[in-house]
């Protein structure tokens, strides 16, 4: 018997286009950007080809870039001249995101700016809030001293022009206690875009060289997820969700896809990361000649999508809306 039920009519070259369930558009993406407060000049990336860290003074110039392209929204990440153990240039007015943010807004006023709400690349320490002594296992992030910090660093870019703030510490009630000092200060039409699930990942190790995020002790599995531990994966997104936050996230987005299906379950937008480490690894293994890049970026990015992304945080934005057109 010769099968009556042929699958591969549905696949030839003519017929494809008309029933592809899922596709990638320009809207989807979102490119994060490194300003940093002491280049005077673009500064390349070495573990990342292709990304830089932006001067203050030339960043709208490169989000007007960016907008021309056709991305609609952009991630500030920022380094600062000057870290201490309070993180204090965090919430500085004149602070390097906060100028960035007044200095796009200015020059660009219809890109949709996030700004990435944590303390890492602003503590002498390297980690994401205020350190102290834990009774559990000595030196440790402080959960409700470094949610003031956030409220404090969420404000100033919410004053500065900011149209969502994005909490990446991970800290217990950083969502409602954020949404609580927005609204205080009159800005409660500011998203927030939760990090709510966000694994102790070794895919981040890019960004630290390009944020100079590194910590000086310990590591960070105190307070980001365990990546072997789907349904506290689950729950956290889901607590960020009773909260008020009014998008939710998982980070990173490649190997947790199962992760990401199970958020989008919860019923609010969804943006998935897709972090430094995959960048790099598919850069990588593409300048080797081992995959062809545009095919492997676009595949990636289709099953982020499927799985539920509504949002695609990804370094590969610009060079995809490149392709797209």
């Amino acid at each position: 018997m010769f099968p009556t039920r042929r699958m591969r009519r549905v696949r030839s070259r003519t017929i494809q286009p008309l029933l592809c369930e899922t596709t990638i558009s320009k809207n989807d993406l979102v490119a994060p950007l490194f300003v940093d407060e002491t280049a005077s000049a673009p500064v390349p990336i070495s573990s990342m080809p292709g990304q830089f860290r932006y001067p203050v003074s030339g960043i709208a110039a490169v989000v007007q870039k960016f907008r021309d392209r056709g991305i609609r929204a952009v991630l500030l990440f920022g380094i600062p001249a000057h870290k201490d153990e309070g993180a204090t240039a965090a919430y500085d007015p004149q602070g390097v995101v906060q100028q960035a943010v007044r200095n796009i807004k200015a020059a660009c006023p219809d890109m949709l700016v996030i700004t990435d709400v944590c303390a890492c690349e602003y503590t002498s320490h390297g980690h994401c809030g205020i350190v102290g002594d834990s009774r559990c296992s000595g030196p440790d992030l402080l959960n409700d001293e470094s949610l003031l910090l956030m409220n404090k660093i969420a404000t100033s870019h919410a004053e500065a022009g900011a149209d969502i703030v994005a909490p990446s510490c991970m800290l217990d009630g950083m969502v409602g206690s954020i949404r609580a000092a927005l609204d205080t200060a009159g800005y409660e039409e500011v998203l927030i875009l939760s990090y709510s699930t966000k694994f102790s990942s070794a895919l981040y190790g890019p960004f630290r060289e390009a944020a100079e995020s590194g910590f000086s002790f310990g590591d960070r599995t105190t307070y980001q997820m365990n990546p072997a531990n789907g349904r506290e994966a689950f729950l956290e997104s889901q607590l960020d969700a009773d909260e008020g936050a009014d998008i939710l996230m998982v980070k990173p987005a490649g190997p947790y896809l199962d992760v990401l299906a199970d958020v989008a379950t919860l019923g609010l937008p969804v943006a998935a990361y897709q972090v430094s480490g995959e960048y790099s690894m598919i850069k990588a293994a593409a300048e080797r000649g081992w995959i062809k890049e545009k095919e492997t970026v676009l595949e990636t990015l289709t099953c982020i999508k499927r799985a539920g992304a509504d949002l695609i945080i990804t370094y590969f934005a610009y060079d995809v809306c490149g392709w797209l057109s």
